[in-house]
């Protein structure tokens, strides 16, 4: 491998690097959008306030990426046969589950029992589970 000036001339790594800069572009988004107002700037003042406040940033966007996860596993499961079940395995590989587009992030939630059923149908209960 030849350097000079910082730039390299293996094209593979400089293609793994250029990879791993993308992910770390799109968690800097997520985070973005995930922060009401300035994420840049605390609004609380006492650092435990600061620490309850990164906390449910974080829980924000794990409750994200987990959902993907989750869509993307039932949405595999559902694959009907070989040929659409490789082509969704490299649609997965090639781009990330640190999107959030799908995502309402300045609504309102309802957490109420009636809102938390399945609507989509993501989850497979066993049948001895279900009354």
């Amino acid at each position: 491998m030849w350097c000079m000036g910082g730039i390299s001339y293996d094209v593979d790594l400089r293609q793994a690097i250029e990879k791993q800069l993308n992910k770390v572009e799109l968690a800097n988004g997520l985070t973005r959008a995930v922060a009401v107002g300035n994420p840049r700037e605390f609004v609380q003042t006492e650092k435990e306030e600061q620490d309850i406040a990164e906390a449910c940033n974080r829980l924000i966007k794990n409750s994200i990426i987990c959902w993907n996860y989750l869509y993307l596993t039932k949405k595999m499961i559902q694959c009907k046969d070989v040929e659409q079940k490789e082509t969704l395995k490299k649609a997965i590989q090639t781009h990330s589950v640190l999107c959030w587009e799908h995502v309402n992030l300045l609504g309102e939630y309802d957490f109420s029992d009636a809102k938390l059923k399945d609507s989509i149908g993501l989850f497979i209960y066993p049948k001895s589970t279900i009354l």
